[in-house]
């Protein structure tokens, strides 16, 4: 009478190590995992920290870029810049250098304002050099700038509250400032600084204008600096010199974004004239557009971006390898389970699918748990650079992709060994 429920139970252990059903397939590659889940965590830590890099740096570059576009922007639009070569042209980036020997003038502006009327929109010329600048007891160092009137409108330097210093204020050498929000907040508090007097290295300016927020943006940021007209800082604060006077740069607005590159041209032409010189090598000056330095500027992000973003993914392929040097170790374990489910029907397609979806289970719960470290890592790397990461969906979807290939690629060579294991020789295995 037991004979029959002898012959059941073996149908019903084959069909269920057989693998028949994908869903029983996934338990009992689950169970796996959970039968030892510090070794499965410890395996899938490269695939976490690979595709938590690859968001994290991704969405702090994006916000980088973004925020430098930001800043760029406020400081001016439609802007050219002529300074001091950076070096030979061609090398680096063509940049305006600030310190070190100045090639530009006074003069190469004032030039400029007659040679280029009704061609421009403003023209400000500027030099700048760090100040002591004191009210009552409270003091502090501040960048102090010497420009003309235009500056408000060449570079985006219209103030929030006041005014910005007239052109008879520059004739007249008046001792006038206007200056940024952070200098205004630390030095007078919660006082109007309108009409008030400030001291600049030990002279006294009165505060004509206060600038607008513009956030801290660390180096020269414009919420710490002070401009008065340039007239009374060659008079006052620059340092003694012979001949012309030379300036840092000049600005120079354009009519519009358009006509920024035959400006830029009709600029170069019209300061290597007045030099007299003919090799663009040997200019000693620098016209800048502003949308040149903006791509310059993304461009060296984005390439720091994708740089490490690579670094990034060689910990992905480090958590594959790590994957499949497990799957070994766990093919060796399970060696006799592998003899017993072959002898009892399953066939070497059904072995390799299980081995399979263990490892691609593993690398996907990798890459589902670096994406949410990678999220908070990128929020708390903006808390700390003072920018916003921007969400990049390409990149999350990418990395996630690459953890669940990484699964398959390295996963496969394991599972392959498992499914070619003779049985009778499995059985036998201690």
């Amino acid at each position: 009478m037991s004979a029959p429920a002898v012959l059941k139970t073996p149908k019903k252990v084959r069909s269920r190590l057989a693998g028949i059903s994908p869903w029983l397939v996934f338990q009992v590659a689950w169970r796996a995992i959970l039968g030892n889940p510090l070794r499965s965590v410890l395996t899938t830590l490269g695939v976490i920290i690979g595709v938590a890099a690859v968001v994290a740096l991704t969405m702090v570059g994006r916000g980088s870029t973004a925020n430098i576009t930001r800043t760029l922007q406020s400081l001016g639009t439609n802007l050219l810049t002529i300074g001091s070569a950076a070096g030979p042209r061609g090398g680096g980036f063509g940049l305006v250098r600030f310190g070190g020997p100045q090639t530009v003038t006074l003069a190469d502006a004032e030039a400029i304002r007659l040679e280029f009327e009704g061609r421009i929109v403003g023209i400000a010329p500027t030099l700048q050099g760090n100040q002591q600048i004191k009210v009552g007891a409270a003091n502090m160092n501040a960048t102090v700038i010497g420009t003309w009137p235009d500056y408000a409108s060449v570079r985006n330097a219209q103030p929030a509250q006041g005014s910005f210093f007239s052109e008879a204020d520059l004739q007249a050498r008046r001792r006038v400032a206007v200056i940024g929000y952070g200098i205004a907040q630390d030095l007078f508090g919660g006082q109007d600084p309108i009409g008030q007097t400030l001291r600049i290295a030990g002279l006294s300016f009165t505060v004509v204008g206060v600038l607008p927020d513009k956030g801290d943006s660390g180096f020269a940021s414009p919420n710490y600096q002070v401009m008065v007209p340039l007239s009374t800082y060659l008079q006052r604060l620059a340092r003694s010199s012979t001949g012309e006077p030379r300036v840092n740069a000049i600005y120079i607005q354009g009519p519009d974004k358009d006509s920024l590159p035959q400006l830029q041209e009709a600029l170069t032409e019209f300061m290597a004239a007045r030099r007299k010189m003919t090799d663009p090598s040997q200019y000693d000056f620098s016209v800048q557009n502003q949308a040149d330095a903006l791509a310059s500027v993304n461009q060296v992000t984005q390439t720091m971006t994708l740089f490490l973003g690579g670094v990034a993914g060689i910990s992905l392929l480090v958590g594959g390898i790590g994957i499949m040097n497990i799957m070994l170790v766990s093919v060796t374990e399970r060696t006799r389970e592998i003899g017993i489910r072959k002898a009892l029907g399953a066939k070497p397609r059904d072995i390799l699918t299980q081995f399979l979806v263990e490892s691609v289970v593993l690398s996907v719960g990798g890459g589902i748990l670096g994406i949410f470290l990678g999220l908070a890592l990128a929020g708390s790397v903006g808390q700390f650079l003072r920018i916003t990461p921007i969400f990049d969906p390409f990149s999350v979807v990418l990395a996630f992709v690459f953890s669940v290939a990484v699964g398959v690629f390295f996963g496969y060579y394991p599972a392959a060994r498992a499914a070619r294991l003779d049985p009778v020789e499995s059985l036998r295995y201690e």
